[in-house]
């Protein structure tokens, strides 16, 4: 009997060190105190870290894994709060309205996904598809599919006519009336039933389109598009069940009552003035801005025929402003989030947003800590993902240069590591 008991201990200990996987870390960026440190090694288990240690340690048994980053700056994956995995913009993306089924969404958003992985994001926030990104997380979660953690919003709400409409543009016989379950809302009563509609359907979060926007077939790029009310009525209801709201957002008035209504985040942000910023500070919002989308839009809208003529206008006025209106709100104090609005511009390059960032005054650092540490608060996941530290889930990416003197080098991640998982080196 013992020599059977002491069989099991050895078996079990044996399959226990063979897990291990040691990285060795030239330079580790500390998100939460702002501070790369020097020759560190994370051990992995499993999903999780399970000790950060000094110096490059041995292994302590012969099945352990040594990824050997010693010339590399190391850090916890990176979250963007801002994008799409549904589609990627381009001339035919209108039509593809009407040619695509859900089957061919799902084929292309599992492509893009694997994409922004691969750039090193190993969590985001989608913002509105036609409901096929609640699949594509399942997916993920399963196994099935190669991508990021993704916390989705399903479906945009919207109001009539407004910016994610699903209808708009289409030809009168084609609009219909849509309401609350296609995210189509135009009273309190509606706003509540569309926010439980996200819920049934297996949405994370919600999102709203508070003001006009620049990609929908319509006019106004920046009137409010909700009653005070109504965006209440939304807010109070999402966090019901636990949910966080975004606010797509250009317009200052829309801004406003989309603060006071209850929002978590204000995205885009555009035309915000003083008084807005002040507001948000005073009601704790966030600000994630997608620089990289309005210089994208602003680029498109220059090639004929990139986008239907009613978005032209908008793209190039509203565009080019995002940049310094985030320059601004850092200055101002404003909580900034790192999102990118990826599928605007192509997945993969969402790493151009950090020297965005920091071309408008952001310090590269700070622009590492709002692409992980305030992300997983905001998602309530900073006891799991955001930071490098035992215990917490083993999202580790690394690039060729150190961040802090080359902000470019985070368009170029050379190694991820997603769940304790490797799925580039």
């Amino acid at each position: 009997m013992k020599l059977l008991l002491n069989f099991l201990v050895l078996l079990i200990t044996t399959i226990t060190i063979g897990q291990n996987t040691y990285l060795y870390c030239g330079k580790l960026i500390d998100t939460k105190n702002g501070k790369v440190l020097t020759n560190k090694t994370i051990i992995v288990s499993g999903k999780k870290i399970i000790a950060v240690e000094d110096g490059f340690s041995q292994p302590k048994s012969a099945d352990d894994i040594v990824i050997d980053l010693k010339t590399k700056t190391v850090m916890p994956g990176l979250i963007d709060m801002h994008v799409h995995l549904e589609n990627e913009y381009n001339p035919k993306v209108y039509l593809n309205r009407f040619t695509d089924n859900d089957a061919d969404i799902a084929f292309k958003s599992a492509v893009y996904a694997k994409e922004t992985l691969n750039a090193g994001f190993t969590t985001v926030r989608d913002l509105g598809g036609t409901g096929v990104n609640i699949s594509l997380r399942n997916a993920i979660n399963s196994g099935l599919v190669d991508g990021p953690r993704i916390f989705t919003a399903g479906k945009i709400i919207s109001s009539t006519g407004g910016h994610g409409d699903p209808t708009n543009g289409m030809r009168k016989d084609l609009t219909g009336d849509p309401g609350p379950r296609e995210g189509v809302i135009n009273s309190v009563d509606d706003a509540k039933k569309a926010v439980r509609q996200r819920y049934k359907d297996g949405a994370d979060n919600i999102k709203i389109t508070a003001t006009g926007g620049v990609l929908s077939v319509a006019k106004n790029g920046q009137n409010p598009q909700f009653t005070l009310e109504e965006i209440k009525a939304i807010c109070d209801t999402a966090k019901d069940y636990g949910m966080i709201i975004a606010a797509h957002a250009h317009g200052d008035e829309g801004m406003q009552r989309a603060i006071v209504g209850g929002v978590t985040t204000i995205e885009h942000g555009t035309l915000m003035s003083d008084e807005t910023m002040e507001l948000m500070k005073k009601y704790g919002t966030y600000y994630v801005p997608t620089i990289a989308a309005g210089k994208a839009v602003a680029d498109n809208a220059k090639i004929s025929g990139f986008y239907p003529e009613i978005i032209v206008p908008k793209a190039l006025e509203i565009g080019p402003k995002i940049q310094s209106t985030f320059g601004r709100a850092y200055k101002k104090g404003v909580k900034i989030a790192f999102g990118t609005d990826a599928g605007v511009f192509p997945h993969g390059q969402n790493g151009k947003e950090f020297g965005y960032m920091v071309e408008a005054g952001m310090p590269a650092m700070e622009t590492i800590q709002s692409a992980t540490i305030i992300p997983s608060q905001l998602l309530s996941m900073d006891t799991e993902i955001g930071i490098i530290a035992p215990n917490f889930i083993a999202d580790i990416v690394a690039t060729n240069d150190d961040p802090i003197e080359n902000i470019n080098t985070m368009e170029n991640v050379i190694f991820v590591m997603k769940d304790g998982k490797v799925y580039k080196n």
